[in-house]
Parts: structure tokens; C-alpha cells; sequence
């Protein structure tokens, strides 16, 4: 696995990611990190690492755009100083634009969702050992769905970002199409945007695979 024994992983977004977590800064005991992919993640790594621990937090804001986290970075993300930082953050500035079409304000626009996502990772990489993006996604199998469409936009965007400054970009999007394949989306996600838990399980499994996550320690040592 890429991520270090003792590092310190931070994961920042919007409520997908916040989860219900602890506030000011969700991590140590009783279940701070949410009902979401960053406990599932956090469980997992213990679970099957026991051998190398990590440090996981949680600074996800329901509501949240690129926006606003560039508004907190420095407090949500440098103050903490992590070894590796996940971010996934999209869907509001997407969902904004579809369910508020009278507040445009609200809404974040491609060109100033790609050049605040570019400038954060480029300004943020050199302090960490490891940076993934994560893509947002709209549970909904049809591609030509407007809300689809443009979330797609969006999380082309993200992969761009990642290739551009050679951190891993994971394709959530890509993962969900996989279950919805065979599952509506209505078992995975009651409004297309706020995953169940097994919504959950396929953000968790698509970040550990992208940070080669063994799950079997038998596989490891052959």
C-alpha cells in the first residue's frame, strides 16, 4: 500500500464526505469520522494493516463547494500538516447550478471550479507525500440526464487536475456506473447525490484501490 505506516491522512469535501462527522476537526475515539466512506476507509485500513496504523481525519463540510474550501484550506488542511490528503468535492458546485437556477451566485462554473481545484493542489502537493482526487458522481445511469451530464464535466475536470500534477485521480463516478449496471440507484443513494451505506462501501473500496489497498495479508507476503 502507498500510504506509510503512522501517516496522517486527511480527507476534505462537502457532506458526502462530512458524514455527520465530529466537529471542529473529527478524529481520535467514539466514532468521530461520520457514517460515511472516511469511517469505512479508516475501518478497513485498521482491519487489514493492523501492522501499519494510520492517523485518519475528517474535516468535510455539508454544503460545501470548491469554493468554500479554499475559503478553510488553511485551516481544515495545512494548520493539520497530513501526509496525505484525499479531496472530493464537486457536487454542490454542480447541484446548484439545477436546484437554485434563480441564485446563480451559488453555483460554481467549470472555469472557476478547474483554476480553485488547480491552484489548491498546486500550492498544497509539495507539503505532502501523497495527494488523491476524487471525481463527484450522480448516482444516475442515464448519461443523458442534465444534472449527469454535467456532473461528468465536472469530474473530467478533476481527472485533468490529477494527471496535470501527477497525484491519483479516482473516478467515483466510474465505480458507481459499475453498480448501477445491475442495481437501481435508489439501493445505493435516495437522492442521487447522499450515498447509502453500500454507496458508501463503493467511494471506500474505489480510494483504497487507488492507493493499492491489499485486502487479504496472505496476498501481501506471497
Amino acid at each position: 500500500m502507498l500510504i506509510a505506516a503512522r501517516s496522517k491522512l486527511l480527507f476534505i469535501g462537502d457532506s458526502i464526505t462530512d458524514a455527520g462527522r465530529n466537529r471542529p476537526v473529527a478524529e481520535g475515539l467514539f466514532d468521530p469520522l461520520g457514517k460515511g466512506y472516511v469511517t469505512q476507509v479508516s475501518a478497513l485500513l485498521g482491519a487489514a494493516y493492523p501492522d501499519r496504523p494510520v492517523r485518519v481525519v475528517n474535516t468535510g463540510c455539508s454544503g460545501n463547494t470548491v469554493r468554500d474550501l479554499k475559503g478553510r484550506w488553511q485551516s481544515d488542511v495545512l494548520d493539520l500538516k497530513p501526509d496525505w490528503l484525499s479531496i472530493m468535492i464537486g457536487t454542490n458546485d454542480v447541484w446548484r447550478q439545477f436546484d437554485s437556477p434563480l441564485f446563480p451566485e451559488a453555483a460554481v462554473q467549470p472555469e472557476e471550479y478547474e483554476a480553485t481545484l488547480d491552484a489548491l493542489v498546486g500550492t498544497t502537493k509539495p507539503l505532502l507525500k501523497g495527494l488523491v482526487l476524487m471525481t463527484p458522481f450522480y448516482a444516475e445511469p442515464n448519461q443523458g440526464d442534465a444534472m449527469r451530464a454535467r456532473m461528468d464535466q465536472y469530474g473530467k475536470i478533476v481527472l485533468s487536475v490529477a494527471k496535470k500534477h501527477g497525484v491519483i485521480g479516482v473516478d467515483t463516478q466510474a465505480a458507481f456506473d459499475r453498480a448501477l449496471k445491475h442495481q437501481h440507484s435508489s439501493n445505493l443513494s435516495w437522492d442521487r447525490v447522499h450515498p447509502n451505506l453500500i454507496g458508501h462501501m463503493i467511494l471506500a473500496r474505489a480510494f483504497l484501490d487507488a492507493v493499492g489497498f491489499v485486502w487479504s495479508p496472505v496476498r501481501r507476503e506471497k
